[in-house]
């Protein structure tokens, strides 16, 4: 059995990934909330909860929630509405509380949402080129740490129904991506050990998932 705790578990693309992986039995997964009214979504996904504020409870408390975990997905985030303050304090600072919280608890396998635009984030105080650096800072962070990581950068966000096929490389044309087709491309992530030590940008394609992750690694 493998046991994946995803941060930020009662968003979109995390639900998403929840019922994706409890599908297969041999799959156990914790969603990290900060909102404990939040269980009933997440039992409905499949998963268990842990509750921590990722903003004001320690490394330590992050590690006693993911501990046992064989990888971590980081999918939380300050949201749409949240002013310029919350990237940093979410985007960033919770994303790098992770990295310490794995070195406490053993957990070696660690998956990061970035998004398109951190190679290069914007200078200046607009809230969105704030949120990319926010995203590149911590996204070098992981990787400049000794866990198996991969970071996954997908375009922009819908709701559409899934595709199932996708663009992935480290640098592809930008474009939209629904978010379930984001889980998709994050359960074949954490089934491959070869993605680890990788950044990858995804989008919509005409590539099968699974397809699309064999052609990076070969």
């Amino acid at each position: 059995m493998s046991h994946i705790s995803i941060i930020g578990g009662h968003g979109t693309v995390a639900l998403h990934l929840t019922r994706i992986l409890t599908a297969h039995d041999d799959n156990e997964v914790t969603g990290v909330v900060r909102n404990p009214d939040h269980q009933e979504d997440l039992a409905k996904a499949g998963a268990k909860m842990a509750v921590v504020d990722l903003e004001n409870d320690t490394a330590e408390t992050l590690a006693g929630a993911i501990a046992g975990s064989d990888a971590v997905v980081f999918a939380a985030g300050s949201g749409p509405g949240s002013g310029a303050e919350r990237k940093w304090t979410v985007d960033r600072d919770g994303a790098v509380k992770l990295v310490e919280a794995c070195r406490i608890a053993d957990v070696n396998r660690y998956v990061m949402v970035s998004s398109m635009g951190t190679d290069d984030p914007p200078e200046g105080d607009e809230v969105f080129a704030q949120y990319l650096r926010a995203k590149a800072e911590a996204d070098q962070a992981l990787m400049d740490s000794d866990l198996a990581w991969t970071v996954v950068r997908p375009g922009g966000l819908t709701d559409d129904e899934p595709a199932g096929t996708i663009a992935l490389d480290r640098h592809v044309d930008r474009g939209e991506i629904p978010r379930a087709d984001v889980a998709a491309v994050l359960a074949a992530v954490l089934a491959t050990p070869a993605m680890a030590g990788r950044v990858v940008e995804v989008v919509g394609g005409e590539t099968p998932v699974a397809d699309a992750i064999s052609s990076h690694i070969s």
